[in-house]
């Protein structure tokens, strides 16, 4: 069954559900299901508050089912498993390197970061990062980024409803748009899928930061 299909068929449940499943770490596709569910919404299929309640939900307690993970079970069990999702111990190093410096800011900048996003929560529960401060600033991120893309969808869906006449009778300009939203799709998982496996710009390692401090 296709995202947008289960969106259809379960509502609002299956937004929760394909958000959640997406914070503790499987790939699934958050912000495109985020911005179909927001052409939902253009459509009258779905309401913005409990469409905007079930996607900030869906982030929010699968990131604490993430920092339950990472507090009680620790690094070991989050990179046995993580290993099955794309979470590395590379992976788990660089982001941690940043997150050790700038907490808040990592929780709330990587919450728009497909690849990030779910490792943080990880880390915030293995570094035992005050649960308040945790879930406060979460909770915030979340709120902007489900509404972003929620609301986003509703801008493209009511766009699409407004210039589909002039479209289908231009098959080829519609050919051409959705190619460059694809196009523009593709190269921002690049950027982020680069940010996530590039170097970190001639920085130490922590391990070697350690050694080489006096």
């Amino acid at each position: 069954m296709h995202f947008q299909e289960i969106i259809q068929h379960y509502g609002y449940a299956g937004v929760f559900f394909i958000i959640f499943v997406e914070a503790i770490g499987f790939p699934f596709p958050a912000e495109t299901t985020l911005t179909l569910a927001g052409i939902e919404w253009s459509k009258g299929v779905f309401h913005l508050v409990p469409l905007w309640l079930m996607g900030c939900l869906g982030n929010v307690v699968g990131s604490a089912v993430a920092y339950g993970i990472g507090w009680f079970l620790g690094r070991p069990v989050v990179l046995y498993f993580g290993k099955y999702v794309g979470i590395t111990d590379k992976k788990l190093d660089m982001v941690n390197d940043r997150f050790q410096r700038y907490e808040l800011a990592v929780i709330f900048i990587a919450k728009f970061i497909a690849g990030v996003r779910i490792i943080v929560p990880y880390l915030a529960g293995i570094n035992r990062m005050n649960p308040v401060k945790f879930f406060t600033v979460n909770t915030l991120a979340a709120v902007v980024w489900s509404g972003a893309f929620i609301i986003a969808g509703k801008y493209i869906g009511e766009e699409v409803s407004r210039y589909w006449p002039f479209l289908k009778h231009h098959l080829w300009l519609a050919a051409i748009l959705v190619a460059v939203i694809v196009a523009a799709i593709v190269a921002l998982r690049v950027v982020e899928r680069k940010k996530l496996h590039g170097s970190k710009g001639g920085e130490k390692a922590p391990a070697d930061r350690k050694r080489a401090e006096p």
